[in-house]
């Protein structure tokens, strides 16, 4: 039984329709890559996993039970999403920020040592602890977001274009930390606009196209789908 199965989901705004008839599935341990153009429902998908948006058809499994219609209820199942656009609470600092994440634990000394854990994968941050998250340079707040969703100990992380906007160097660093935090245990579900690095990573990959599922394979399968090199890579095919 897979980890978390998406079945046949379709989102609509309105009129618009986001997502038609989307399948997937995410097996315990993976690293599976969502990718396509801007506006092919790539985030949509992933609010419907959190039930931040609602979904008419279709049904969202997480070991072996339907997923709960309200966000919070969804995070208390094991589920947390690292939104796009590295949403900290600015006003607060970055020790406050992580501790939001583990707002619905109640082990303190579990959250303690995940703090402690945090601050060893971000030194960074245990540098700024005291610093307010809307100081933090961009890298750093990815860094941050990052790590207030595993304060939450997720079953399965659901990040949403975590090198977005970044500097190449930090990108790089960005998909070293998605590894690690991968090689550690932790089952990732990653939305991602840079295609090349996003397959390199995956265990598995998906194509998003207006909302449908057009292609799936492993990483390296995709990486050398001359199609997906053509639109999503950059890569033109010698004639």
């Amino acid at each position: 039984m897979p980890l978390l199965e998406i079945n046949s989901v379709s989102v609509a705004y309105g009129g618009i329709q986001a997502l038609q008839g989307v399948s997937l599935h995410v097996e315990q341990g993976e690293i599976v890559t969502i990718i396509g153009a801007n506006g092919a429902g790539k985030s949509s998908l992933l609010n419907a996993i959190s039930s931040m948006v609602p979904y008419h058809e279709g049904e969202i499994i997480y070991e072996g039970e339907q997923l709960p219609d309200k966000p919070y209820n969804v995070v208390a199942r094991g589920i947390v999403q690292v939104p796009e656009g590295r949403q900290v609470f600015a006003n607060l600092n970055v020790e406050e920020n992580l501790r939001i994440g583990a707002y619905l634990r109640r082990d303190r000394d579990g959250i303690e040592q995940d703090l402690e854990h945090v601050y060893t994968r971000f030194p960074r941050l245990k540098e700024r602890r005291q610093q307010y998250a809307g100081s933090l340079s961009g890298g750093e707040q990815q860094m941050l977001v990052i790590g207030r969703g595993l304060m939450a100990r997720p079953g399965v992380l659901l990040l949403d274009e975590p090198s977005l906007g970044l500097a190449p160097l930090l990108v790089a660093e960005i998909f070293r930390i998605v590894n690690d935090i991968n090689q550690e245990g932790t089952t990732l579900l990653l939305v991602e606009q840079n295609a090349k690095k996003a397959l390199a990573v995956a265990d598995r990959a998906y194509v998003l196209e207006t909302g449908t599922i057009i292609r799936e394979g492993s990483g390296t399968e995709l990486l050398a789908d001359p199609s997906v090199q053509d639109a999503y890579l950059g890569t033109k095919r010698k004639t």
